[in-house]
């Protein structure tokens, strides 16, 4: 899929508010499809009303990782944990090398299969530097 436009980005940031779902902003330059634990932007914005106060925090985790995956993700309260009811990517680096899929043979002539990115391969803070 192509990236988000600014426009499109603002809409889904305006329907979330219009849910009552907070917003919270994080990077990571781990691309594993399991890895859930990026680095959060600052807190979660639980009281902000103002789409464009939201999309402003957006762009400075843009400026201050110009090489890194970014996401926006909004939660749902309505059933008292911190429920995902959108989450989508906003920024993803430009060098991207893709992943590489890794054959594990066990006992029983059983396969394992293990999905590796070929960035992973360099330090963190390294990965995605162009």
């Amino acid at each position: 899929m192509p990236p988000l436009t600014d426009e499109q980005i603002k809409r889904q940031i305006q329907y979330a508010l219009d849910n009552d779902w907070p917003l919270s902003v994080e990077y990571t330059d781990d691309p594993h499809p399991r890895n859930t634990y990026w680095h959060m932007w600052g807190l979660p914005m639980f009281d902000q009303k103002d789409p464009a106060a939201v999309f402003y925090e957006l762009e400075q985790c843009k400026k201050a990782f110009p090489y890194h995956y970014i996401r926006l993700n909004a939660y749902d309260r309505r059933l008292g944990r911190q429920t995902l009811a959108l989450s989508f990517i906003v920024q993803r680096p430009g060098n991207d090398p893709g992943f590489r899929l890794l054959r594990q043979e066990s006992p029983d002539r059983q396969i394992h299969y293990t999905i590796e990115s070929y960035a992973s391969m360099r330090p963190e803070g390294e990965r995605f530097t162009e």
